[in-house]
C-alpha cells in the first residue's frame, strides 16, 4: 500500500474530489475510518465548520489530522479498507469491512472414507477446496450434481464399517460404493476418491477426454448406440460444470489477474491472485515510457515477471478468497478478471485486450475533478 497523504481540517478545499479512503485521526484515541467516491465533498461533511446545529456527525472539534489513500476502483478501495480497517481494528475489522466467508465444495482427504461437505472455512486437514462460488446454494447444487457421476458416500457419519451395517438409499441405488457394509475394500474406495480429486483438480476436463476418446473409438468402430449413450455422457458432465462460475477452482491452483482503472492518467493497474491470494497492484502504463517502441505483450511479460503466492496463514488466505469472491460476484465489479492455470500460462493476447477495454471504459482522473463540494 501507498504512503498515505497527510492534511489538517483547514486544508480540506485542496483535498481532490475523487474516490478515496481515509482516516480521519483525533487528537487521542481510535481513528475513523471511512471510504468515499467524492473525498473533499465527504470530509467537508464530516469536518466542515457548522454555523447552524446539525444531527449530521462532525469530527471537527476533535480531529487533528487526515490521511488519504486515492484510489482508482471498487476494488482497489475495497482492499485498502480491508487492510486499514485489519491494522487499526484487528478485533472487529471483519465487521467493519462487512467480509462474508464464500463457499466451497470440500473433499476430505484426512478421513479414511473421503467425503465432501460444503463449508466456508478453510480448514488445516488434508483436503481439496473447490471454489469460492456465488452462494451457498450454487455450491450445493454443484455438490449434488457432481456426486451423480461417482459412487462415494454422502453420509456425515465416521464410518465403522461391518457387514451388518443399515446402509443408506444410496447404496441401495447403486450410487455408493457402500464402504459403511464393507462391500468394498478401502483401497477400492479410495480409488474412487481419487477419481473425484482429479475430477475437480482438473475442472472435470480429463473425465471429459475419455469420454470423448471413448466416443470416437466407439464410431470408429461402427458401434452407433454405445457412441451415442458416451456422447450424452459428455452432455451430462458438460451440463454439470456450467454450474460453477469461472472463478471456481481447486484453490491451490486459482490464478488469475484483475485489470482495473488506475488513479494515474493513462495506466491501469494489474492484480495478480496466485493460489488466491492477493498481490500488490502492478501498474501498467499504456504507453512505452522515454518514447521507446516496445509492445504491449512484451512489456506485459516483464511486468508479470516473479508472481508467486506470498506465504499466508490459512486466515489469511481465507480472507483473501472472500475479498476475490466479493468483487468478481458483485454487480458493481468495475474491471475484468482473467484466470489462467499457472504464471507460464498468463492469456497475454487476452490480457491485453482486457487492458484495451478497461482503459476505454475508465473515467479519467480529470473527469472526477468536481468543483462540487
Amino acid at each position: 500500500m501507498t504512503p498515505p497523504v497527510v492534511c489538517t481540517p483547514d486544508m480540506l478545499e485542496q483535498v481532490p474530489n475523487r474516490s478515496a479512503v481515509f482516516l480521519v485521526w483525533p487528537r487521542e484515541g481510535a481513528p475513523y475510518l471511512g471510504r468515499t467516491s467524492l473525498l473533499r465533498r465527504r470530509l467537508l461533511r464530516l469536518l466542515g465548520e457548522r454555523h447552524k446545529p446539525s444531527r449530521l456527525l462532525n469530527l471537527r472539534t476533535f480531529a487533528d489530522h487526515v490521511e488519504y489513500w486515492l484510489t482508482g476502483s471498487l476494488l482497489e478501495s475495497n482492499l485498502v479498507f480491508y487492510e486499514l480497517a485489519r491494522e487499526h481494528f484487528p478485533e472487529h475489522y471483519l465487521k467493519l469491512a462487512k467480509l462474508r466467508m464464500p463457499a466451497y465444495v470440500k473433499l476430505t482427504l484426512s478421513n479414511p472414507f473421503p467425503r465432501t461437505l460444503v463449508t466456508t472455512r478453510l480448514g488445516a486437514g488434508a483436503g481439496l477446496y473447490y471454489g469460492p462460488f456465488r452462494t451457498r446454494s450454487a455450491a450445493e447444487e454443484f455438490q449434488n450434481q457432481f456426486l451423480d457421476l461417482f459412487q462415494i458416500r454422502r453420509c456425515e457419519e465416521n464410518l465403522e464399517p461391518r457387514p451388518d451395517h443399515p446402509g443408506c438409499m444410496y447404496g441401495e441405488m447403486n450410487m455408493c460404493l457402500r464402504p459403511c457394509q464393507q462391500a468394498v475394500s478401502p483401497e477400492e474406495y479410495r480409488n474412487e476418491a481419487a477419481r473425484v480429486e482429479q475430477f475437480l483438480a482438473t475442472d472435470g476436463t480429463t473425465m471429459l477426454e475419455t469420454i470423448t476418446a471413448a466416443r470416437d473409438r466407439l464410431s470408429e468402430e461402427l458401434n452407433f448406440e454405445e457412441a451415442a449413450r458416451q456422447h450424452k455422457r459428455r452432455e451430462r458432465v458438460e451440463k454439470i460444470l456450467s454450474l460453477r462460475d469461472d472463478l471456481v477452482h481447486d484453490i491451490d491452483k486459482l490464478w488469475g489477474v484483475a485489470v482495473t482503472p488506475s488513479v494515474e492518467v493513462e495506466a491501469v493497474e494489474l492484480w495478480f491472485v496466485a493460489k488466491g491470494m492477493w498481490m500488490p497492484a502492478r501498474r501498467f502504463q499504456l504507453a512505452s515510457a522515454g518514447g521507446q517502441i516496445v509492445s504491449m505483450d512484451q512489456r506485459l511479460r516483464e511486468t508479470a515477471v516473479g508472481i508467486e503466492p506470498p506465504r499466508a496463514s490459512l486466515k489469511d488466505r481465507q480472507e483473501s478468497l472472500a475479498l476475490l469472491a466479493r468483487w468478481y460476484y458483485s454487480t458493481w465489479r468495475d474491471g475484468e478478471f482473467l484466470p489462467f492455470e499457472n504464471p507460464d500460462k498468463i492469456p497475454y493476447r487476452k490480457l491485453v485486450n482486457a487492458i484495451s477495454r478497461v482503459a476505454k471504459g475508465a473515467i479519467k482522473p480529470e473527469a472526477l475533478l468536481s468543483n462540487r463540494g
